[in-house]
């Protein structure tokens, strides 16, 4: 039977650009307003590290219905330029892409390229992993770049940290709420929505106190960072449950750098609205197909002759035309086309799901949904 939704209607007040529509537990169905389109919640957002979703064009996200990429801010930087995409238009126009851009800033570079560079209370400095070249980033010049870079929700330099030192999280939580208050005061664009990004590690106290910190400087968004960098499932849900709690209701809710099947099912039920992740691309990249019961590696030998889609009922280009006999052929020539055939089968499943997930909120019938979805894993 449907459960008690509650339902929310409305435009986005002068102070907020989200919209929450209906609650199903704990899980969220809203809308997102930027000024490239609406994003309906939850979403997933494909990953164009370098202005690109690797293996997809444009055209193809758009045929899938993407509403929303995420690009880097600190890859941009390097290369081509933040100040040479604006003198060429900015972002979108220089990607050839009219719908909705988030991006990093550089704060998860903190973390995985720790052998590159130094932070100290002003900020960081990098050696560039392409030339060598020393950088240096601050709170100021992060959001500079993503003004120059134009897209439409951008977000405050943080320390993302190991996850599991307590004394080094309260640290590195003091330089991401001094930056942040200085990323705030420093923004000067309107068009552009700034999230703070809630840092402190495994740690429930210091993830309390930066979610009230943040909430307090009151972001346009609320961005969770720090998750999926070595803790176990259950130490990351116990985080998302302690901010759903905390976190405005009136405000989007973005774990940064999660997203597969299982994730966007178990973090929305925990009140998280948007995802990104490069898992289902870079998977795709070598063999790695995702599916409702879940995952399959085209290169196995048992595929060799195998005239079924990827994924039985998938309604995905890659499926409706070809078989996994092709495929596999594809990815054992090391052909691009095949590349692109399974990036468009992953891409599709997760936003197939996201779509469904949200119809499911608005619906009341989501704990439905999730355990039907958790069956059809069991048949794997």
């Amino acid at each position: 039977m449907p459960h008690q939704t509650t339902n929310f209607m409305g435009t986005p007040s002068e102070n907020s650009i989200f919209v929450l529509e209906a609650l199903d537990g704990h899980a969220r169905a809203g809308t997102l307003h930027t000024p490239h389109g609406q994003v309906p919640t939850p979403v997933y957002c494909p990953v164009g590290t370098h202005a690109t979703v690797k293996a997809a064009s444009p055209r193809a996200l758009r045929d899938l219905g993407v509403t929303q990429i995420l690009a880097n801010a600190y890859h941009l930087h390097l290369r081509p330029g933040d100040e040479l995409v604006a003198e060429l238009g900015g972002l979108h126009h220089f990607m050839g892409w009219d719908r909705a851009i988030l991006t990093d800033s550089g704060g998860y570079q903190i973390f995985s390229l720790a052998n590159r560079r130094e932070v100290d209370a002003d900020g960081v400095t990098f050696r560039s992993h392409i030339d060598g070249s020393q950088q240096r980033f601050t709170p100021e010049s992060v959001i500079a770049i993503q003004e120059n870079l134009g897209a439409d929700l951008i977000t405050c330099l943080d320390e993302c940290a190991e996850p599991f030192n307590y004394d080094y999280n309260v640290d590195a939580l003091e330089r991401t709420h001094a930056w942040a208050r200085r990323c705030k005061a420093f923004k000067s664009r309107s068009d552009q929505a700034l999230f703070g990004i809630v840092q402190g590690g495994i740690f429930p106290d210091l993830r309390e106190r930066s979610a009230e910190f943040l909430t307090d400087l009151d972001f346009d968004g609320y961005a969770i960072g720090g998750l999926s960098v070595g803790e176990s499932k259950e130490q990351m849900h116990a985080i998302l449950e302690l901010m759903d709690a905390l976190l405005p209701a009136g405000r989007v809710r973005y774990l940064m750098g999660v997203g597969t099947p299982v994730d966007l099912v178990e973090c929305t039920a925990r009140g998280i609205d948007m995802f990104d992740c490069v898992l289902p691309t870079r998977m795709a990249r070598n063999g790695g197909v995702l599916t409702r019961t879940g995952r399959l590696n085209i290169s196995n030998a048992r595929f060799t002759d195998d005239p079924r889609p990827l994924e039985s009922g998938c309604t995905c280009y890659a499926c409706a035309n070809f078989s996994r006999a092709y495929l596999r052929h594809l990815n054992w020539a090391d052909e691009i086309l095949g590349h692109q055939l399974i990036t468009i089968h992953n891409l599709h499943v997760m936003l197939t799901i996201a779509r469904e997930i949200r119809q499911a909120v608005l619906e009341g019938r989501f704990r439905d949904y999730r355990e039907a979805f958790w069956q059809n894993r069991s048949q794997e």
